[in-house]
């Protein structure tokens, strides 16, 4: 049910956000040591999602979801929160705003005895990514997210 709840929230809200000016990037339906939560990640492109972004998202998403009641009534914390700096590159859109960055690459199975990369982003298509430094297959990404040095 879990994973249903957050598919059904998703497709729900996918559109009433991007009315609002966001992207709804993920739902995660979850128990955490309150009880359950259901976090909606939202991200925009001209800026950084900011608490008052997270703040007025929120007050419309509580409305849109006593509407949808898609926990049968079953209690939950709602959370608004932007994906993050280290939010995981998934779709095309992903990466296309992140070519020319360097990322973080992991794999499934070892290319030339190796399953991390860390190397700049050029490019990418349905089959593969392309590194700076290497070219891989993308079914066999398993993880690719922005690299960040501390």
């Amino acid at each position: 049910m879990r994973e249903n709840t957050a598919s059904v929230v998703y497709d729900y809200l996918r559109d009433k956000i991007a009315s609002l000016g966001y992207e709804l990037y993920d739902v995660e339906y979850v128990k955490k040591l309150n009880g359950m939560n259901l976090t909606v990640f939202i991200d925009k492109d001209s800026a950084p999602i900011t608490i008052d972004d997270c703040q007025a998202v929120h007050e419309r998403v509580d409305v849109w979801l006593d509407e949808l009641n898609p926990t049968h009534d079953a209690p939950y914390y709602l959370n608004v929160s932007s994906v993050g700096l280290d939010r995981p590159i998934k779709t095309d859109k992903d990466y296309m705003r992140n070519i020319g960055k360097v990322v973080d690459v992991r794999l499934y199975t070892p290319v030339d005895g190796t399953k991390e990369y860390t190397s700049t982003l050029m490019s990418f298509s349905p089959d593969e990514v392309t590194l700076e430094s290497k070219t891989l297959e993308r079914k066999n990404v398993a993880l690719c997210r922005l690299h960040i040095d501390f």
